[in-house]
């Protein structure tokens, strides 16, 4: 049901969809990297919670941190409560990715409920704890995060046929091989 109605929702936007360009993409890395990484991700993908835990630190500390890779993380949420938590992710709108790693390090501690309300309390309880100093109910109200999140989503679906998270795609080529550092250095390793 909640699917449902996350589809029923991305339609209704299509149809009301604004310029979403104010808000500004999570990034890190070089802007003028030759190498530009998109990595279409859900926060509630248990597999997407993995790559940042277990793939992402040595891409950043070998690729990002060197300069040679510009890593931009783009909206794909699955269903109600990883829009949301898209919408916390997005909130302070200074394109720094501290939020997102934290909300999937902490995924099992708030991607749990028997409804989108319990859900959101979780969200809630675990942001609080770290006191990020955001507005909590006014990031899930606001508009134009909503529509640059799923504007993300649609421009995945149009430009890459994106169904799946997580999706990389390197310099516009989709990253085919099984999600694992030593898959993403070997191919990196070939573009530098």
């Amino acid at each position: 049901m909640k699917k449902i109605l996350f589809k029923i929702l991305i339609l209704i936007s299509l149809s009301t969809f604004c310029n979403a360009s104010e808000i500004k993409n999570i990034t890190e890395g070089n802007i003028d990297a030759k190498i530009k990484i998109i990595v279409y991700e859900s926060l509630t993908c248990s597999h997407c919670a993995d790559f940042h835990k277990n793939v992402y630190p040595e891409l950043k500390s070998e690729f990002v941190d060197s300069g040679l890779v510009l890593i931009e993380f783009r909206n794909f949420p699955l269903d109600m409560a990883a829009f949301n938590a898209s919408k916390i992710a997005h909130c302070k709108n200074d394109g720094n990715s501290e939020i997102l790693h934290f909300l999937y390090n902490n995924q099992n501690e708030w991607a749990k409920g028997k409804d989108l309300e319990e859900l959101n309390k979780n969200l809630l309880n675990v942001i609080e704890l770290k006191n990020f100093n955001i507005n909590f109910d006014e990031c899930l109200k606001n508009k134009e995060i909503e529509d640059h999140i799923l504007s993300d989503r649609i421009d995945g679906v149009k430009k890459f046929q994106i169904n799946a998270t997580p999706t990389i795609i390197i310099n516009n080529e989709k990253f085919e091989e099984s999600l694992t550092f030593k898959n993403l250095k070997k191919y990196l390793q070939k573009m530098i």
